[in-house]
């Protein structure tokens, strides 16, 4: 299996380019003068990590008294700092955890916008648990494409996990609630209930999302372990407009940045967690079921930055 780094070093590639290019030229022409500062802050903001936390990191690095005028000291101190604010939010899956098991099922549901790879990422969530002897339930509750119910179909037979599905249009909160509920019959160890994509400035969509949730609770008669916000990293800074609203609509527990095998805009991991608070728990690499890796800010941090592992 790839390692994570050198995966994202292919993912970010672009991005990585344009930021190391741009550190290194504002070197070459600036020194340790305050217009490297101004600079670095501009090409921070470019690389999609937010106005806030760019402004944040130069004046850590500044005060740190990094070697200005050497780029590649430079961009080592630099990742070191969002490695550092990267791990402050850092938590494990719901199911990863030590304790986790006393109180099965475990309840997870993804959601998220129309085309982020929320489907997939349940599959590969559940094909993960599978193999390490889990016995996982997947609830299709997007009754209104009937392609994704059928790519959660090939991917529950993928892993070897049940399936729970409704008829077409059905109203969701209800097959939420029958797949928790076969899942506590059935003594399942995790359930993940696979939502409908939907607009994140749609009202009403949004808050059909809060009923699935709150019916799913109610079957399970506690709150959900997991509400995992699927973002695709090519879409920049409109990923932190979708955590805001999907966060105060649902209450997600985490992140999950998918498509980072192509031309990425990873930068906007940093935003998101140091704006909302969510920890970012696993990242899509690429298409095969082990693409879907846990999170790790050390790796990350390296590979925006074109560091070696």
């Amino acid at each position: 299996m790839t390692p994570l780094w050198q995966r994202l070093v292919q993912g970010m590639q672009k991005t990585r380019d344009t930021l190391v290019g741009s550190i290194e030229s504002l070197v070459r022409r600036h020194g340790s003068s305050p217009a490297l500062w101004e600079g670095l802050e501009e090409s921070l903001i470019a690389a999609d990590v937010g106005p806030a936390v760019a402004a944040q990191l130069v004046e850590a690095v500044r005060a740190r008294k990094a070697p200005a005028a050497d780029a590649a000291a430079l961009r080592r101190e630099l990742a070191t700092l969002m490695a550092e604010r990267l791990r402050r939010r850092q938590e494990p899956l719901a199911w990863e955890r030590p304790d986790a098991w006393q109180r099965r099922p475990l309840v997870g549901m993804v959601v998220g916008v129309n085309g982020t790879g929320k489907t997939t990422t349940a599959g590969k969530m559940a094909w993960r648990l599978a193999r390490q002897g889990r016995r996982v339930l997947l609830v299709a509750a997007d009754t209104f494409r009937a392609a994704a119910q059928e790519q959660l179909a090939i991917w529950a037979e993928r892993a070897g996990a049940d399936l729970v599905r409704g008829a077409p249009g059905q109203d969701p909160a209800s097959v939420a609630f029958d797949g928790v509920q076969a899942a506590v019959a059935r003594g399942m160890d995790v359930v993940l209930v696979d939502t409908a994509g939907r607009l994140h400035n749609k009202s009403q969509l949004m808050a059909e999302l809060a009923k699935v949730r709150r019916v799913a609770e109610k079957a399970l008669e506690r709150p959900l372990d997991e509400v995992l916000l699927v973002l695709d990293a090519t879409t920049g800074q409109n990923g932190l407009v979708q955590a805001r609203v999907f966060t105060e609509a649902v209450a997600a527990s985490g992140l999950v940045l998918t498509k980072l095998d192509g031309t990425a805009r990873g930068g906007i991991a940093l935003a998101i967690v140091a704006e909302m608070g969510l920890p970012l728990k696993l990242v899509g690499v690429g298409e095969d079921p082990d693409d879907l890796r846990p999170f790790d800010p050390d790796a990350f941090a390296r590979a925006l930055l074109g560091l070696e592992d």
